[in-house]
């Protein structure tokens, strides 16, 4: 090969690997599936353990509720 051939092909080489760790990032996407009774089930059990007043279980439960209509 030429020296200005190898010289390209090292450039294009150097190119395309700095661009193929372009993009990738430690970035996700979760998505989320909880059900409404999931949902009314892990309200409950916070209740149960005393992580929520009576009125707060109530508001709670209400906007579950609202948000499956």
């Amino acid at each position: 090969m030429r020296k200005g051939t190898v010289l390209r092909s090292a450039f294009v080489l150097a190119i395309a690997l700095m661009l193929g760790g372009c993009g990738g990032g430690s970035s996700t996407v979760q998505a989320t599936t909880t059900t409404m009774g999931q949902e009314l089930m892990d309200l409950d059990a916070s209740y149960k353990k005393g992580l929520l007043s009576e009125d707060e279980y109530k508001e709670a439960r209400k906007k579950i509720m609202e948000r499956y209509e």
